[in-house]
């Protein structure tokens, strides 16, 4: 029986294609819960390892550091602000290198070895954070954490194996509702975990490293290996032998390569527009708790409202209307449009006043980058040869991880200097430059005839 697609909608996707989206979208799910569970945890982890740890070479560098920048202001927030870029900063730092090495790999050797590997180490990464006493194991439960993050781009390349052209954009919107579910599991359940202290009832487990965020921790971990287990016996392996690249490291064995220009065409502009754009959204992202704080007065649990309200905007928007029509709207259009509509979230936001002003800004922000998310990934694939989709969504990936390090650096420094709203106000003005570039991209041929 033939399916036949109706004027306006995209190609439907098939059985093997709606099995492994399954298995990628619950993989990232996992893996994003796991990442952002850490996120409400920065100012309390700041404050227990300086009294348990004060004297940890690598805490002192940090602190005198952040006193150096701040002295000036004297400003508290200023320094938890920046202590949870640095430990943010570090992990996005090593996606940043690992992206394009996980991608080349996946590319020469397939998807489900190097998503098995990957997902066995970052379990790993959130046993060692369990034990964490010492700010020094906690140091290395993100930095292997982080490089086992990049298989962010081995986990989208699935997506361009088992979709088409015509609903490439489709498959990328399932990626995209799983990051926003799970930025909205991850920090709620961190939250909830870090009312319960494991040594209050237990201080003499202290000794093996136990600490107040152990069981956010134990939670990330258990996620892991459930990851794990379901990839080892579900997931089927969606680059057969035939299509893989005989050499496709050969760039990623110089991070400064990552901006040498790759042979295709518009991949490039995408590339670089994707790496402005992520700059100025996540110096918001970074930054909007404390914001919020600052202007608001705002609780814990009033930033987890907000977050889960921009989650399910995000999801919906995705779920409702990107994966029904960026194929026949095209990917570069709604990419620009939702790029524009950051731009009111961003002023509204900067200027906002109370909680009602502060959410409307939220729900153009979220609607903005709902649309321009998924589309900009799926140019990068469309623009790029079968063979090649590791690689290249590697760099993507790379480069988006780079801008989340540098985003919320100099986001936080614009916060101390310039004030609460100037990060908003210069991110919106800024759009305006990966817009232009967007816009200049060729129209990608969903039916190549080669």
């Amino acid at each position: 029986m033939t399916t036949t697609t109706k004027p306006g909608e995209t190609a439907p996707l098939s059985p093997h294609a709606v099995t492994s989206l399954k298995i990628i979208f619950l993989t990232l799910f996992l893996d994003l819960v796991g990442f952002s569970i850490i996120f409400p945890l920065f100012p309390a982890m700041a404050k227990h390892y300086l009294l348990v740890d004060g004297e940890n070479f690598l805490l002192r560098a940090i602190f005198d550091s952040i006193r150096y920048l701040t002295e000036a202001s004297g400003s508290d927030v200023s320094g938890i602000v920046l202590f949870g870029g640095a430990l943010g900063g570090l992990y996005s730092f090593l996606q940043f290198l690992a992206a394009p090495i996980w991608g080349g790999l996946s590319d020469k050797y397939g998807r489900r070895p190097i998503l098995l590997v990957s997902v066995f180490f970052l379990a790993l990464s959130y046993l060692l954070w369990i034990f964490s006493g010492s700010f020094t194991v906690l140091v290395l439960a993100r930095l292997v954490g982080g490089i086992m993050g990049g298989n962010i781009s081995a986990a989208t390349a699935v997506v361009a194996d088992v979709t088409s052209r015509e609903n490439r954009s489709k498959g990328m919107a399932t990626i995209g509702i799983a990051f926003a579910l799970g930025f909205i599991i991850g920090p709620a359940m961190g939250g909830i975990c870090a009312l319960y202290n494991p040594l209050i009832n237990n201080p003499e487990w202290a000794e093996f490293g136990i600490n107040p965020f152990s069981l956010s921790a134990a939670l990330a971990f258990i996620l892991s290996a459930i990851n794990y287990v379901y990839i080892w016996f579900k997931f089927k392996e969606t680059l057969p032998p035939e299509k893989r690249g005989v050499s496709t490291g050969e760039r990623t064995n110089n991070i400064f390569k990552l901006f040498k220009p790759l042979p295709y065409k518009g991949i490039n502009l995408t590339n670089f527009g994707h790496f402005l754009f992520l700059m100025a959204f996540s110096g918001m992202e970074f930054t909007l708790t404390f914001f919020a704080v600052e202007k608001l007065s705002y609780s814990p649990m009033d930033n987890a409202y907000m977050f889960i309200f921009i989650g399910f905007i995000i999801a919906g928007v995705q779920g409702g209307f990107v994966r029904r029509r960026a194929g026949s709207i095209g990917e570069k259009k709604m990419a620009i449009m939702g790029l524009c509509t950051l731009i009111p979230g961003l002023l509204i936001i900067g200027a906002s006043a109370s909680s009602w002003m502060l959410y409307f800004g939220l729900f153009f922000l979220a609607t903005g980058s709902a649309m321009a998310i998924p589309c900009l990934t799926s140019l990068v694939s469309l623009f790029t040869p079968a063979e090649e989709q590791g690689r290249a969504v590697g760099v993507f990936r790379s480069l988006g991880a780079l801008a989340r390090v540098i985003g919320p650096v100099g986001a936080s420094i614009l916060y101390w200097k310039l004030g609460a709203s100037w990060p908003y106000y210069i991110g919106a003005t800024f759009l305006i430059i990966p817009i232009l570039m967007i816009g200049k991209l060729p129209t990608p041929e969903k039916n190549p005839s080669a």
